[in-house]
């Protein structure tokens, strides 16, 4: 459910959060690049090494894939003694929260997998966390002592309802150090998944976007880490970092972070869109990058534009247009094909050229693009955020990010990446 993770299809983008009024008594009786054919496309390949002497950071190993389960997830525990949640990492969302039996309606898990409050965990609406979540909108509590509540409404129409709590997240840092600070979450309490699709078999979410709602910014202002994070994303999942330790001081290509006081999502831009190396009239666009997507999210008019190019690009080779529940555009070959590398000679790569910064550039070959599918066809994993429900907004998702270091540098507010192979741990570990 963490965003409605639908098999195949997810979208994370977060619409809103609403914070409310939670009366104590109703939370115990109411109660989730380049041309075609080269291989593997910057031109260095980094691996992560720790550069700062492991100071502080966390590492966690991250599960999952693009296609066919449609999510990334870690497994992080809670409480004293500790509970095991796994969790979708969700670089689009700001709030972390994880399915409670408070009671519970809606919840996916088995009642002994939920999380379990107590009386002393709910926060105040003067906490600065629930402040956070409701920034930059005004307070909506009456009174300042009132317990913190939530609602998130996701793009795909999925929504979670609940209560802010407080509890501890046993942490061992690679330094060899041990912390368990007490962090700020969100306690689902109802769930509703409006899509076509079941939801996940994932506890919640983690929110690793901008806001100081977030765990990284907790952390950071705890002193534990910096207010950095980064992951890597394969077919065979990842990993995931929070801290600076891991951030290599060469070979990552850099942009600066969009900044405004309403939008609390990871952005760059303005970007021009390249096809084969060259100029396809699409620029003077923003991009948002998000785990929470397991595809990528175009507006309208780039998508129509995308679509047509591709398209065109294949037009008189050897693939046929195909009918695959998996996705809306799939060909299919003269023979049923195993992986993107059997097809990629017959597509070109896209790139991202960020026109305010000079040679910067996020390139999208065809393993950043395009699935295969258990039917063996070639799908396109860019998609129209109209149809989403994410209206003009471009999102960058989990098929675009694959095999790339993509730091989040809230300390310099940069955002980063480079090629990498993800299958791998960072050396030191």
């Amino acid at each position: 459910m963490a965003d409605q993770k639908m098999k195949g299809i997810r979208v994370s983008l977060m619409i809103m959060v609403f914070i409310f009024l939670v009366i104590f008594e109703c939370l115990h009786g109411c109660f989730a690049e380049h041309a075609k054919g080269q291989p593997p496309w910057e031109r260095t390949t980094v691996h992560p090494t720790a550069v700062n002497g492991f100071d502080s950071s966390v590492f966690l190993p991250v599960s999952g894939n693009v296609y066919p389960l449609g999510y990334y997830s870690v497994t992080v525990g809670i409480g004293n003694p500790s509970k095991l949640f796994q969790l979708d990492i969700d670089t689009g969302s700001d709030l972390s929260w994880v399915q409670c039996d408070a009671p519970c309606a809606g919840c996916t898990l088995p009642r002994d997998r939920l999380y379990k409050p107590v009386k002393n965990n709910f926060l105040l609406c003067k906490d600065p966390v629930c402040v956070a979540l409701h920034s930059p909108k005004a307070q909506q509590c009456k009174h300042p002592n009132e317990k913190c509540g939530f609602q998130v409404d996701y793009a795909d129409h999925g929504s979670v309802l609940g209560a802010i709590v407080s509890d501890r997240f046993p942490l061992r840092l690679v330094n060899g150090s041990f912390s368990s600070p007490l962090l700020a979450f969100g306690c689902g309490y109802r769930l509703a998944n409006r899509g076509p699709h079941p939801p996940p078999t994932t506890a919640g979410v983690l929110g690793l976007g901008k806001s100081k709602a977030t765990i990284s910014s907790q952390l950071s202002g705890m002193g534990v880490t910096k207010n950095v994070l980064g992951h890597c994303l394969s077919g065979q999942g990842g990993f995931l970092f929070l801290g600076a330790d891991f951030v290599p001081k060469s070979g990552m290509t850099w942009m600066p972070m969009l900044q405004s006081s309403h939008d609390k999502h990871y952005s760059s831009g303005p970007a021009e869109l390249l096809f084969g190396g060259k100029p396809t009239g699409v620029k003077g666009f923003n991009v948002i990058f998000d785990t929470g997507a397991t595809y990528t999210y175009l507006s309208s008019k780039i998508y129509q534009t995308v679509l047509n190019l591709v398209r065109k690009d294949i037009s008189g080779q050897q693939l046929q247009d195909v009918k695959d529940k998996a996705l809306p555009e799939c060909w299919k070959g003269m023979r049923p094909f195993k992986s993107v590398q059997d097809v990629r000679n017959y597509f070109n790569a896209f790139a991202l050229s960020f026109t305010g910064a000079s040679n910067v550039q996020l390139l999208l070959p065809p393993e950043a693009y395009l699935i295969v599918t258990e039917q063996g066809n070639v799908c396109l994993g860019i998609l129209s955020g109209i149809e989403a429900g994410l209206g003009t907004s471009n999102v960058i998702g989990d098929i675009s990010m694959q095999n790339k270091l993509m730091i989040y540098d809230n300390e310099n507010q940069r955002i980063g990446w480079a090629s990498a192979d993800c299958t791998r741990k960072p050396r030191g570990l």
